[in-house]
């Protein structure tokens, strides 16, 4: 071979090579990456579940019924006070 393909070739593997380093160090931080969404995709999964059932707490107590029984109790407080009063 010349020694202008030998010093080609020599260039070419070294810039392969380099490139092989770089591929690899970003596959682990990939493979990192996809790990820590995950986790995060957990977490959020968590969170939804619990804000889901604080919000199904909220709606019974807002349901009509239980307004119903609170205005029914303070009226029933209210008529209470005015008979005491007089």
């Amino acid at each position: 071979m010349d020694s202008a393909a030998e010093v080609l070739v020599i260039i070419l593997a070294v810039v392969l090579s380099v490139f092989l380093i770089v591929g690899i160090i970003l596959v682990i931080y990939l493979i990192r990456l996809s790990a820590e969404i995950r986790r995060i995709a957990k977490s959020a999964q968590h969170t939804m579940s619990s804000v889901e059932s604080a919000v199904s707490g909220v709606s019974r107590l807002t349901s009509p019924i239980f307004i119903a029984e609170i205005l029914s109790k303070y009226i029933k407080k209210f008529v209470k006070n005015s008979r005491k009063e007089k």
